[in-house]
């Protein structure tokens, strides 16, 4: 089968960023399908483009899978406007990229930006081919709660987008559970979820990252790390009040690794309250982050405390339970049913600076205690979450759309 993903933020294994779903190609592929990928050279995480110009279509390729990465407007960052004219920019640059791929038997669309799933959709009526839409959160709602879209033109119109192409996709694909009810009372006929894991084989709990904490100056340091986004949903401003509760305790080193529109800010107000005890790193590619969670001795994730985040599954959850470390978990909801039914980590509820500074000094203390709580989460992974086998799911699901 030939499929064709059309997926903006698209990141490969040698680029930061989610790289669920190169991952699965690669999968998909050993399995005998050939991938297609029209993809932004924009990162989604950076904002930068990978290359120095950005040319209206560049084509790189590997055993199975061809991805072009199509002309996008480069200023993702800056703000909602300069945002949505990159979305259209690669809605429409993305078509006519499409067009010229030729003998497709599935169009796989994915949102967010939901502005693709049209693309993808036309792309699939015009070649007669299936479409399936992906949906890995629950815009345009998270866009409205986080105050990120706020014009009633705007919303109405995102609102009637994202009816259409659930009711008019041939199947509608979820990966966590708490998307399920929603998107079937917003017309999804047929959905399938499955749900966002990790690949334990890229990760190896007994090492104990040594390089890292070398190159960093990090050696006799209790490591907590956040690895992802430094973005309006993340609530990274907790984390920076939380190490002012821990000043006290040197040997504390909170790591907050990736890139985003709120960096900068996050930059300024750790150095106005002279936190010595956070280190700022940038992104890393997804081949480095064995490395990088080797040195962690726990991390974190977490959200801002909005009702809607009690849906999601985040895939950093899944990758440091995979490396066997424990989790500080500022997150309610269907990912908090995961750590907590293993007691892989620790939950605290978002947005509580004083429980997360808890929550760190606890397993600094206790040492032994976060082991168990790593090899439990690792375990579960493999049993439950392995992206292997969600893999051949995600295949059986192709197959049965397409006959």
């Amino acid at each position: 089968m030939h499929i064709l993903l059309i997926h903006q933020a698209f990141a490969s294994l040698n680029e930061p960023g989610g790289t669920r779903h190169h991952e699965l190609a690669r999968y998909l592929v050993e399995k005998g399908h050939q991938i297609t990928v029209i993809a932004s050279p924009v990162s989604y995480l950076t904002g930068k483009s990978g290359t120095r110009h950005i040319a209206w279509l560049t084509k790189q390729t590997e055993p199975g899978i061809t991805i072009l990465r199509t002309y996008t407007y480069p200023a993702l960052h800056r703000s909602f406007i300069h945002r949505v004219f990159s979305f259209i920019s690669f809605m429409l640059s993305s078509f006519f990229a499409a067009l010229q791929v030729a003998k497709v038997d599935l169009v796989w669309g994915t949102s967010p930006p939901i502005f693709q799933g049209l693309t993808a959709w036309i792309v699939a009526r015009l070649k007669g081919a299936k479409f399936l839409f992906e949906v890995r959160d629950l815009w345009p709602d998270f866009a409205i709660a986080v105050g990120v879209l706020h014009q009633p033109l705007i919303i109405r119109a995102s609102r009637w987008l994202e009816r259409f192409l659930y009711s008019h996709a041939d199947r509608v694909l979820v990966n966590s559970p708490g998307f399920v009810s929603h998107v079937q009372e917003h017309g999804a006929r047929q959905v399938d979820l499955v749900p966002n894991g990790a690949d334990p084989r890229m990760f190896d709990p007994s090492q104990d990252g040594l390089a890292f904490r070398m190159e960093h100056h990090l050696e006799h340091k209790f490591i907590v790390l956040y690895a992802g986004a430094h973005g309006l949903s993340n609530d990274l401003g907790v984390i920076l009040e939380a190490a002012c509760l821990l000043k006290d305790y040197p040997e504390i080193a909170i790591v907050l690794l990736g890139d985003g529109k709120d960096k900068p800010a996050l930059v300024r107000r750790a150095e106005e309250l002279k936190l010595e005890n956070v280190r700022f790193m940038p992104p890393v590619s997804k081949l480095e982050m064995p490395a990088v969670l080797a040195a962690a001795d726990a991390c974190i994730a977490i959200l801002k405390p909005i009702p809607l985040f009690m849906t999601v599954y985040p895939n950093k959850v899944f990758d440091y339970m995979a490396a066997g470390r424990p989790v500080i978990l500022a997150i309610k909801g269907v990912i908090r049913d995961v750590v907590e039914s293993v007691q892989a980590g620790i939950p605290v509820e978002p947005g509580d600076t004083a429980g997360i500074a808890k929550a760190i000094l606890s397993l600094s203390e206790n040492q032994a205690m976060g082991k168990m709580m790593g090899k439990r989460g690792r375990h579960y992974i493999e049993t439950h979450f392995d992206r292997a086998i969600l893999a051949d799911k995600l295949e059986k699901i192709f197959m049965d759309v397409k006959e």
